[in-house]
């Protein structure tokens, strides 16, 4: 049965990384002591060793080991004999690629399937939908392909922005942005906010968090989701 959580984000406005999470993180890895963490994303092109070193520092205080994916021998066979499984932030492009060059996407969602729990922040969460399309990420590299796990049946766009009308910026917002993606694909998308996530227990995904989500589907107006059970189709 699948046990998964999906943050939009590893820091909020005035807290530490993953610190308005970590109760939560604390019950959720209650069983384990051990954590495979997979830091291709490299936020700001940050080393996997540096990167690492920042995630192992938060989960001792939880007392749960971090071991980095590149430091072990082989990452598919890491990822069969991991006890639960971190995906940190960063940029999507350059983790799905380094994902799809370690053959790693199919190996990774018979995992977590099977029940391995899994943690995912901003684009550790963006590879759990069925495409890694609605990603806010410059395409800094080109994966082989833009499929990604599949854990839920819906896309995710994580630190999602309302648009401010007091703004001076006349850019595109993330809704019109994701409006484009709709042109083109079916798959609804789900905006989440900073500081939500997304809990995930066999077939049943909720909402967790103070607040709301904003659901996107091709051809319908968007609507807000409280927190709670949510059902997209």
């Amino acid at each position: 049965m699948k046990k998964i959580l999906i943050a939009s984000t590893s820091t909020v406005y005035g807290s530490g990384y993953l610190e308005y999470i970590l109760p939560r993180l604390k019950v959720f890895f209650a069983s384990i002591d051990t954590l495979l963490f997979i830091p291709y994303a490299r936020p700001g092109g940050i080393t996997h060793d540096a990167y690492t070193s920042t995630a192992a520092k938060v989960f001792q205080k939880i007392g749960i080991k971090v071991v980095g994916i590149h430091q072990l021998e082989n990452a598919q066979t890491a990822v069969k004999n991991a006890q639960a499984i971190f995906v940190g932030g960063g940029n999507t492009f350059v983790l799905v690629k380094e994902l799809y060059n370690q053959g790693l996407l199919e190996v990774l969602k018979e995992q977590i399937t099977k029940g391995t729990p899994y943690f995912g922040t901003s684009a550790g969460s963006n590879i759990c939908g069925p495409t890694m399309q609605t990603t806010n990420d410059m395409p800094i590299v080109y994966p082989p392909g833009y499929a990604t796990l599949g854990l839920i049946p819906f896309n995710i766009n994580v630190h999602y922005v309302d648009p401010n009308p007091l703004s001076t910026h006349k850019g595109e917002t993330r809704e019109t942005r994701i409006k484009e993606f709709h042109c083109f694909n079916s798959v609804a998308v789900l905006g989440l906010r900073e500081g939500s996530w997304l809990e995930v227990t066999g077939d049943n995904i909720f909402l967790k968090g103070t607040l709301t989500a904003r659901l996107f589907r091709q051809n319908k107006a968007p609507v807000e989701l409280e927190p709670g059970i949510i059902k997209v189709f």
